[in-house]
């Protein structure tokens, strides 16, 4: 499966060339944004696994950057932040921050917080479980792997995103609105056929015969739901 996403939302450029050689020398694909505007805009078209935000952005405060995620997006998030005292600590993870990292920081110890974001992050994919089966087809959301009758499936990042949203969900109506917002971001809402295409994908991947889904059903002006059974 592909690489994990990391989005991070820093101004100050010896963090970023930090971070830049640190997270892609251990497999992460990263995304940088300087300001707030764009850290948003960067989470909502990458749709990360984890994002990284400082609290001290040029353009606004980084707490505003996580509420504003929290509104649509349930993506762990973890601060990065010269702001060490306990207050700060706290307002940021009442704000809907999942970890706080306080600068100075080491390498180990983030990587250490990216990990356990991660499998926090596939764990509350599905009720806690880190694992989704249905018929033939198996979705290891820990190892962000998926099989049909035991082959694995090779899915691109928006094909992944969008089945785990619907594993998520499983055996309730996800509208097509949710799935693009979830999935493709807010800015998207207006692009349903977004979410026909790639659903075609999935299909094409996931069923034996893609014209009579079995386990991805259309609900006809709804939306989609992956089946349980």
């Amino acid at each position: 499966m592909p690489d994990p996403v990391v989005v991070l939302i820093e101004d100050e450029p010896e963090i970023r060339r930090f971070l830049r050689v640190t997270l892609t020398g251990q497999g992460y694909r990263l995304f940088e944004a300087t300001t707030a505007a764009q850290g948003l805009v960067e989470v909502g078209s990458r749709q990360p696994d984890v994002v990284i935000v400082d609290l001290g952005l040029p353009d606004l405060d980084g707490l505003e950057v996580i509420r504003q995620v929290r509104g649509w997006s349930d993506i762990p998030i973890i601060v990065l932040s010269a702001r060490g005292h306990e207050r700060d600590k706290v307002t940021a993870l009442d704000a809907g921050a999942d970890d706080y990292v306080a600068k100075p920081f080491g390498a180990g110890e983030l990587l250490a917080r990216i990990r356990v974001a991660l499998r926090h992050g596939a764990g509350a994919s599905h009720d806690g479980d880190a694992a989704f089966q249905v018929g033939d087809v198996a979705v290891d959301l820990l190892h962000r792997r998926v099989h049909v009758a035991g082959a694995e499936r090779h899915l691109t990042p928006i094909e992944y995103k969008l089945l785990t949203t619907l594993v998520k969900y499983a055996g309730k109506v996800v509208t097509h609105q949710q799935l693009l917002r979830e999935v493709w971001g807010p800015a998207h809402t207006d692009q349903g056929h977004y979410v026909r295409v790639y659903m075609a994908h999935l299909r094409h991947k996931l069923e034996a015969e893609p014209a009579r889904p079995r386990y991805l059903l259309t609900e006809p002006g709804v939306g989609y739901r992956l089946t349980t059974e």
